[in-house]
């Protein structure tokens, strides 16, 4: 989250119109980060078939954010080389597009910041502290909570972005 809130600022109202004034390092950070992203064995689609009500959400929407944001940073980055150094035709259609990709990552950081709201209301729905015991405490869930939650994961400022920016 840190990588890509370091970027944001940078894209979140469109490539600017002289793309050599972005910083290079915090969209490569972001990039890299995303790609290392791991989807949890429990949260991959075949083991996550066995969670039922709120546990598939969570693993649901933790495949989500993984997918959206490595492949927005990833064609963020192609993008950005196009423009400086592909030909005139594919640089217009990677700034044309370039908006779907901003999109992506913001709405990727907008489904992680929806985990914490599903975990907290599926813990207590499946009887919380008294159930679960210590294999999940009420402090650890809280944690999850705080992580997972809007004003942590979400980017802000909301995107702005048009497209053919």
């Amino acid at each position: 989250m840190a990588a890509a809130k370091a970027a944001w600022p940078l894209i979140a109202h469109g490539l600017p119109a002289t793309t050599s004034n972005l910083s290079h390092a915090a969209i490569h950070t972001a990039t890299e980060r995303a790609a290392a992203l791991r989807v949890p064995g429990l949260f991959e689609e075949r083991q996550a078939a066995s969670l039922t009500g709120r546990g598939s959400r969570v693993a649901a929407l933790f495949r989500t954010f993984t997918r959206l944001a490595m492949r927005g940073w990833q064609l963020i980055s192609a993008a950005i080389k196009q423009i400086e150094h592909g030909a005139p035709v594919g640089a217009r259609f990677a700034r044309a597009n370039v908006g779907l990709y901003i999109e992506s990552v913001y709405d990727a950081h907008f489904t992680l910041a929806q985990i914490g709201k599903q975990l907290q209301a599926g813990y207590k729905n499946l009887g919380g502290a008294t159930k679960f015991g210590i294999s999940l405490t009420p402090a650890e869930v809280d944690g999850l909570t705080r992580t997972y939650s809007e004003a942590n994961a979400r980017l802000y400022p909301h995107t702005g972005v048009r497209f053919g920016s």
